[in-house]
């Protein structure tokens, strides 16, 4: 059906001017013209032109969507660097140096050779689960000051989830690479490939395929989208993946990424971890005070490890959680402070 009374001629020019709104690349604006001219073709039937009509309408605004020349200047200061790393991760010494060393080279090669291609390094934390490979990742986008895009791998069972569906389908759109592109609107993100050794076993070896080709640094500047059939110059981004080990990762993926080991912590540093960092955030989310709040120095190795060992910190931001949404709870019902000591830690953590 015509959109808002548009005639044919008038949805033709429509679409015209939308994709004449934005630059793009010489060999896209000569497939959009065959686009037109095939509009133009089915003008002579109305059923069959409305038709067409709204699935070139969406190609064309999935299109001027992407940042095809748009984008985010890098933040390249190795004193703004470490400032960041520390602000979010406490420890993890060799991981933020290697961070560093990176970052210098990026500086290095935008400063002495600014005419030559941008090859960032293709990352892979490898670590148990809580050890701060995500994390890290999002950390890696604000010292450089880049959008983050976050692509889940955990379960992953359709290769076309990232490289989308041809627009021969009725409901076929792009796939994740692109969707997230037009998403932060800037070609050089930070793209976070996460729990890439979680993906279904029936579709891990198309899924590496299409890994391959993201990482690829000869082939991602050419990386095609099946919705979009016009290939978009991945080499700008920054990849990094995350995985717990490395065993159902195939060869020719490991060869293309620099292995980064996450260490596990030990009970010391989760302390300090607690304190520094994820008790003043659950503080803040429960909108409790610190003074209505106080941990005393001695319960902590209680609130780290209740229950036995755990590599990450994941447990321990859920005893924390845990902790002040029971002080919340007892502030509602007209207590004003609460002491945790070694009296009275074990009500407020889990038991089984």
């Amino acid at each position: 059906m015509p959109e808002n009374n548009l005639t044919i001629a008038g949805a033709i020019a429509k679409l015209k001017e939308k994709s004449q709104s934005v630059k793009l690349p010489d060999g896209l604006i000569e497939s959009l013209n065959e686009l037109f001219a095939q509009l133009e073709v089915n003008s002579k039937s109305e059923d069959t032109f409305w038709s067409f009509y709204q699935s070139a309408s969406k190609y064309i605004d999935w299109v001027i969507k992407l940042p095809w020349t748009n984008q985010s200047k890098d933040i390249l200061d190795l004193n703004y660097t470490r400032q960041k790393l520390d602000e979010n991760h406490y420890g993890l010494d060799d991981v933020k140096q290697r961070i560093q060393e990176y970052v210098s080279v990026l500086a290095l090669q935008k400063t002495r050779h600014p005419e030559e291609p941008f090859r960032a390094p293709i990352l892979l934390f490898v670590g148990l689960v809580g050890t701060g490979k995500t994390t890290m990742a999002k950390s890696i986008a604000d010292v450089l000051g880049r959008q983050l895009i976050r692509i889940p791998f955990g379960g992953l069972g359709d290769p076309l989830y990232l490289r989308g569906q041809s627009r021969l389908h009725p409901e076929a759109e792009p796939g994740a690479i692109i969707r997230g592109l037009a998403q932060v609107k800037t070609n050089n993100p930070v793209i976070l490939l996460d729990e890439i050794d979680r993906v279904a076993d029936d579709a891990l070896n198309t899924i590496m395929g299409v890994l391959v080709e993201l990482l690829d640094p000869e082939q991602n500047a050419r990386f095609t989208d099946h919705y979009l059939d016009y290939p978009f110059d991945l080499s700008q981004c920054f990849f990094v993946a995350t995985c717990n080990n490395t065993a159902r990762i195939a060869t020719a993926v490991m060869d293309r990424l620099e292995v980064i080991q996450m260490p596990s912590y030990n009970d010391e540093e989760k302390v300090m971890i607690g304190k520094k960092y994820l008790l003043p955030r659950a503080l803040k989310d429960s909108a409790i005070t610190k003074d209505e709040l106080i941990i005393n120095d001695d319960v902590w190795p209680n609130i780290v490890r209740p229950l036995g060992f755990d590599a990450g910190v994941r447990t321990l931001k859920r005893n924390i959680e845990g902790l002040c949404r029971k002080t919340a709870a007892l502030i509602l019902s007209g207590t004003t402070k609460i002491v945790i000591d070694e009296s009275n830690v074990k009500k407020f953590m889990p038991q089984w």
